[in-house]
């Protein structure tokens, strides 16, 4: 499950104002690569939206089947907000709904029921 954590306004290339989502995963252990200490986290992500601004005020705190995944990405520089430091990536965190799964899992039981 993910849940809406908060919205932002964006701006497209051709000068539209629109909405993301941001969206939080279920919290999980990682291991600290410095200290070798485990600490929670829980990965975020934005997702696009069509809504207007009161409407994603409205849906802050809804749950969405699915989940936030590693994606492998060209790299890139990312500067961390807290300290300034430039770090180099190369993956993004990403929403990943379970509708395909649902869909075949759908096709498959009214198979067997014909």
């Amino acid at each position: 499950m993910v849940t809406v954590k908060d919205y932002k306004k964006r701006e497209s290339k051709k000068g539209d104002e629109f909405y993301v989502l941001v969206l939080q995963g279920s919290v999980v252990p990682v291991k600290s690569q410095s200290t070798g200490r485990t600490y929670l986290t829980a990965k975020t992500c934005t997702v696009s939206s069509t809504f207007d601004e009161e409407t994603c005020k409205g849906i802050i705190g809804m749950q969405f089947p699915g989940q936030i995944v590693k994606v492998e990405t060209d790299a890139y520089a990312y500067t961390i907000p807290e300290t300034g430091e430039v770090i180099e990536l190369s993956h993004r965190w990403e929403y990943q709904d379970n509708t395909e799964e649902s869909a075949a899992k759908l096709v498959v039981e009214e198979s067997e029921v014909y």
